[in-house]
């Protein structure tokens, strides 16, 4: 164990602090850093609070709850609701996260060994299912209108059901014959997008914007999702996602953004990829990841899914819905920004190309934190 129950404790304070009483600073993120240990301990630190804590303590950009933060900020929330509206979300990701790392065979998360490889994936479901209490515990602490908060507790349900869902349907997709990319859109809306609009529904609710107007905001992120997980593939074959292994997606057999683009153009590698992609993990050697890897890449499906990001980005450039809230709007292309900084070596050149264009591209040097100024 990392660090003794008694000291779990004293790291976590009584209540949730204000932002200037957490931070001292600018970046409320502290704030929710210490709302979320705090409720994790909850007065009993034992092993499921250190379970927790550690996994918390792989860190992350922490990209749900800044979301939540800068989407308060934007339509004017309150700042202490704010962040106990962005610990909720950021603890209902991580649950899903801990979840997620069992069912993929994951040990390793962001350089440190994952929940389950360290206590056994008995104890890890156990600590993912803790986590995923936390958030209605969060919310009930808000200081709102109590309608304002009955609907952020059947908005936590709603998305952790999503979430539920487009896993499912994410583990589905490896048994499909044939995986277009509308399949692959529904299971990253429903795993990924819905708690990105999740963190934007919440956050205008507690703005004093009408459920179906928040609704309407929360819509224009679900696309956001998409690019968010695409360039999450990108990164899992062609970057560092701090994991033990290079292209643990094709280790690990998932369905990525990559596969479905690389099945669209070479049916006739169906055969090929899916048997690669079957196989245990044991059996999958590294010269064959590699090729694999770099056939992708060649065969034009890197190329395709760079230009469904791109897609994404001018389609939030263009929203109407969000230029009526110009704050929000600004945010959302922030998102954008943030989302593909770590791929920056893939798209800078792409870029370049289309720099004459009327369309911004996200990948253009810029600061790439959502955090209240």
């Amino acid at each position: 164990m990392s660090q003794s129950y008694v000291a779990l404790r004293a790291q976590a304070p009584a209540r949730t602090p204000s932002v200037a009483e957490a931070t001292g600073g600018p970046d409320p993120i502290e704030a929710v850093e210490l709302c979320m240990r705090r409720l994790a301990v909850d007065g009993a630190a034992d092993l499921t609070s250190a379970m927790v804590l550690e996994h918390l303590e792989t860190g992350g950009k922490r990209f749900r709850a800044r979301l939540s933060l800068e989407a308060a900020r934007a339509l004017g929330a309150e700042a202490d609701a704010a962040i106990g509206w962005a610990a909720a979300v950021e603890l209902l990701h991580n649950a899903t996260l801990v979840h997620d790392d069992i069912q993929d065979g994951d040990t390793v998360r962001r350089g440190k060994a994952t929940v389950w490889a360290r206590h056994g994936i008995e104890q890890a479901i156990n600590a993912g299912d803790f986590m995923l209490m936390l958030p209605y515990v969060a919310v009930s602490e808000l200081r709102c209108d109590p309608a304002v908060k009955a609907r952020l507790m059947r908005l936590l349900a709603r998305s952790a059901i999503d979430c539920v869902r487009g896993q499912v349907f994410e583990l589905q997709l490896k048994s499909l014959g044939e995986v277009p990319w509308a399949r692959y859109l529904h299971a990253v809306r429903g795993k990924t997008g819905a708690l990105l609009s999740m963190a934007v529904e919440g956050s205008a609710l507690l703005a004093g914007r009408t459920p179906e107007h928040a609704a309407q905001l929360a819509a224009c992120f679900l696309p956001l999702g998409e690019l968010f997980q695409m360039q999450d593939d990108v990164l899992d074959l062609y970057g560092d996602k701090g994991r033990a292994e290079q292209a643990s997606d094709i280790y690990e057999g998932k369905v990525s953004a990559l596969v479905v683009a690389h099945l669209e153009r070479h049916p006739e590698e169906t055969v090929w990829l899916r048997d690669l992609l079957a196989a245990p993990r044991y059996a999958t050697s590294p010269e064959e990841v590699r090729a694999a890897v770099e056939r992708m890449r060649l065969g034009g499906a890197l190329a395709d899914v760079l230009d469904h990001i791109a897609a994404v980005e001018r389609e939030t450039v263009h929203s109407s819905v969000l230029a009526a809230e110009p704050e929000l709007h600004a945010t959302a292309m922030q998102l954008c920004r943030m989302a593909q900084k770590p791929i920056l070596h893939l798209t800078a050149l792409r870029a370049v190309d289309e720099d004459n264009t009327s369309t911004p591209r996200s990948v253009r040097p810029c600061q790439l934190n959502l955090v209240i100024p």
